[in-house]
Parts: C-alpha cells; structure tokens; sequence
C-alpha cells in the first residue's frame, strides 16, 4: 500500500482549484484547461471511487493533454480583434510608406533608417536617395521598390 492509494475526488477537485488560481495569477492560458481536466478526473473518481490512484492518473493525463490541446485550439479559431494588428510586428507597421534611400541597394541589400532605426531593405539595385515604397517584410528585412 502506498500513500497514493488514498487518493479522493476530493484531491482532484483541490489540484483543480490550485491550477485556476494559478490560471489567474500567471499569464500562460493553459492551466485553466488542465485544472478543468483535474476536476473531471475528481467527479469520474466521485461516481466510480474504486478506481486505483494509476487509473486515476492516467485519466489525468489523457484529459489533461487533450483539454491542452483543444484549449489551443479553440484560443486560435477565436483571435482578439485589434485596432492596431501590426502591433508588436515593427516591420509591419512600415508596409505601404514610403522612404528615402540612405545607402543603395547593392546586390540587393541595403540600408534604410526610418525613425530611430536602421533596418535593412531588400530590393532592385536602387542609388542612394531614391525614394522606395515598403512592399513586405521577410524576417527583420524591409522588401522595397520604387516608389512611383
């Protein structure tokens, strides 16, 4: 006999209540989904309380990895609606704007400050001064033509 062998709904219910209050205080979004699964292992252990502590942790496991899952997805079928979608995408933010060329593009990379920043451009062999649309990001490369 081992101490797990004492396991009550109870304890599923506690560990359930542990992982919301945890959902509360750190940002991840996911303990919700397992604490949920935690509380229906407690009420499968309520109606059917012979079932040694291996099933019961393995039920555990089973709906905890499931609710993980389907929390995930059913966060992404669900996306937040924003004002501002290029927030925390820098280079987003640039598309359609229209800069001037500080350095050329040679061999198709260059240089382009907008702002406080430097950020390197991909494009067409352009002189510097020309004034370039931003057309698209790749990664931390702004894609630029010319504008006009």
């Amino acid at each position: 006999m081992t101490a797990l062998d004492g396991i009550t709904f109870w304890h599923w219910f506690i560990l359930g209540g542990v992982l919301v209050v945890l959902e509360m205080v750190l940002p991840v979004f996911v303990f919700l989904f397992i604490g949920a699964a935690a509380v229906i292992t407690g009420i499968m252990v309520f109606f059917f309380p012979a079932i040694g502590w291996e099933q019961q942790v393995l039920v555990f496991a089973v709906l905890a990895v499931a609710a993980a899952i389907a929390g995930r997805m059913w966060v992404r079928s669900r996306p937040t609606a924003t004002d501002q979608p290029a927030l925390n995408r820098r280079g987003r933010q640039y598309v359609g704007r229209v800069f001037t060329l500080e350095e050329p593009i040679v061999n198709g990379v260059g240089k382009l400050s907008v702002d406080d920043t430097v950020w390197k451009v991909g494009g067409e062999d352009l002189a510097s001064g020309i004034r370039v649309k931003v057309t698209g990001v790749d990664g931390v490369i702004l894609l630029v033509e010319r504008d006009g």
